[in-house]
């Protein structure tokens, strides 16, 4: 029997806290060589819809699995097949947009844990849609956040985002009519755009700052200019690998120059304890993030294992005919 999970039953399991958590054990285990990770790959045929997937297996927790997902015109639709590593059989399905939003923001939560200076306590935020309220969420369990600033294209979007974000995190969020007004003075910043042209340039960028950049997963995409991702001191990304064919910020400021590219490091190596994430209070740092398999797997784990202890979730049969069937011709 696998349990099938829907967005309900993992909004009433998910918490940041757990996320943060999960999150931070998956960069660890893949440090320590316990998982792997595949990157994303995309499936498309022109005028239709894209496939997107990619997979992680842990053999700390024993799960392996899939995050897969389609977009179009008419929205996005997220699934994580989960399965035992032990024995292959499929465990849970598990309805994953929600998951999505907040393992996202728990790797920006992360990142700025390790990367922001100790004193961080104001925040940028560029963007303001559904992805920017869990990178808020996140940061503000990691750092003591009294301010924070927010753009978006959208004036309407803004000052909801801020006055919904302001009530839930009891955090004065100001919405600003410029991006560089957002930046000027925070010492930490997030980029949660689908930005195709850069929102960050390398003037309004301070030394000690911090930034978390998430959308720009396409090469063709950009949320910072090539030369603020010159300025960066550290560049640390989720995969190197999936970096190279989707970070669109690092691929447009660095090409197919390897020296460059040897110069960024991943997020498993700080967590993991290989190196330090910041060594200087004036270092302007980069986690440029684009999402990958074992966050999802890691925290997909986690939420199995509660909904299994609270009776969530439905049960669904599979492979049961198949199953006696191989037992009459003595295959089990």
């Amino acid at each position: 029997m696998a349990l099938l999970l829907t967005e309900t039953d993992v909004r009433a399991i998910l918490t940041m806290p757990l996320a943060l958590e999960a999150v931070e054990d998956s960069f660890r285990r893949l440090a320590s060589g316990s998982a792997i990770v595949y990157p994303r790959h995309r499936l498309h045929l022109p005028g239709q819809s894209y496939l997107h997937y990619m997979a992680a297996a842990d053999g700390s927790s024993g799960y392996a699995g899939l995050k897969m997902y389609t977009s179009s015109r008419e929205g996005l639709r997220f699934l994580v097949p989960l399965f035992s590593v032990q024995s292959g059989d499929l465990l849970a399905m598990i309805e994953a947009d929600y998951l999505g939003q907040m393992r996202t923001g728990a790797a920006s939560g992360v990142a700025t844990r390790w990367m922001a200076r100790e004193d961080a306590h104001t925040l940028a935020m560029i963007g303001t849609g559904s992805q920017a309220r869990t990178q808020l969420e996140a940061i503000a369990l990691v750092r003591k956040i009294e301010s924070v600033r927010a753009f978006g294209r959208d004036a309407g979007r803004r000052e909801k985002f801020a006055k919904e974000m302001t009530e839930r995190l009891h955090i004065p969020v100001t919405p600003v009519a410029t991006a560089e007004a957002a930046l000027r003075g925070a010492a930490i910043v997030v980029t949660s755009t689908t930005a195709s042209q850069p929102v960050v340039e390398a003037r309004w960028l301070e030394p000690g700052m911090h930034i978390n950049a998430i959308g720009a997963n396409f090469p063709q995409k950009q949320e910072l200019d090539a030369a603020a991702v010159g300025r960066c001191d550290l560049v640390v990304v989720d995969s190197l690998e999936q970096s190279k064919h989707e970070a669109g910020d690092l691929i447009q400021a660095y090409g197919e120059d390897a020296a460059r590219w040897s110069g960024v490091h991943e997020l498993s190596e700080i967590a993991g304890g290989k190196m330090k994430g910041r060594i200087d209070a004036r270092q302007i740092t980069l986690f440029k993030s684009n999402g990958i398999a074992s966050e999802d797997i890691v925290v997909a784990g986690r939420i199995y294992e509660l909904a299994h202890a609270r009776g969530l979730g439905q049960e669904i049969p599979l492979w049961k005919k198949d199953a006696r069937a191989a037992e009459g011709r003595g295959l089990s």
